[in-house]
């Protein structure tokens, strides 16, 4: 059986009695049809599940109980830290998408002199909000217990002072060796 995961923006305990955020109760209740009585997993990115029953249905939304919280090791041991050039419509989500289910822990959007998408001031703060809520997304849907962060974009000629590690790796299409040809220290 499939399990349902939800993201809540809140803190979770065993035994706690909650309504549901709108959005949270609108999709288990309206989309999946679930019913009083039915379970699902809360999770708020805190590092567990918690498995959760709806005790009410009402017209403000549905209630639950958090019947108990479930410890994941399902992380990566891998601490990749992507930095992304800013790729214009629907690309970009779906690189952040598929970088957060395979188990990447950090993103930061690059700005290079190509980037065609111009991020200032309050259009920045609406792109991060909604990058913030794709890689939640892909979290509920990966069943990943932490939400990786999005940092502010940087200008390209930024990032090597901007590192803080010993390996990075920049990848190119051209490029004369392999990530395979390299030896990991």
């Amino acid at each position: 059986m499939r399990t349902i995961r939800s993201f809540i923006d809140a803190p979770l305990a065993a035994g706690l009695e909650m309504l549901l955020p709108e959005t949270a109760s609108n999709h288990l209740v309206r989309v999946l049809r679930l019913q009083t009585g039915d379970t699902f997993h809360l999770f708020n990115g805190d590092g567990s599940d918690y498995l959760a029953e709806i005790i009410d249905i009402g017209k403000k939304g549905a209630k639950a109980r958090i019947l108990s919280d479930i410890e994941l090791h399902n992380e990566s041991p891998l601490r990749i830290h992507l930095y992304q050039s800013i790729a214009r419509g629907d690309k970009m989500d779906l690189i952040l998408q598929k970088a957060t289910e395979l188990g990447v822990a950090a993103f930061t959007p690059v700005v290079s002199d190509r980037t065609e998408v111009k991020l200032d001031g309050e259009r920045s703060d609406k792109k991060l909000s909604h990058w913030q809520g794709v890689i939640r997304s892909a979290c509920e849907q990966s069943g990943r217990a932490f939400i990786p962060p999005v940092n502010m974009p940087m200008a390209l000629n930024q990032l090597g002072m901007n590192l803080k590690t010993a390996q990075a790796y920049y990848l190119e299409p051209t490029a004369k060796l392999c990530i395979k040809d390299l030896t990991v220290r």
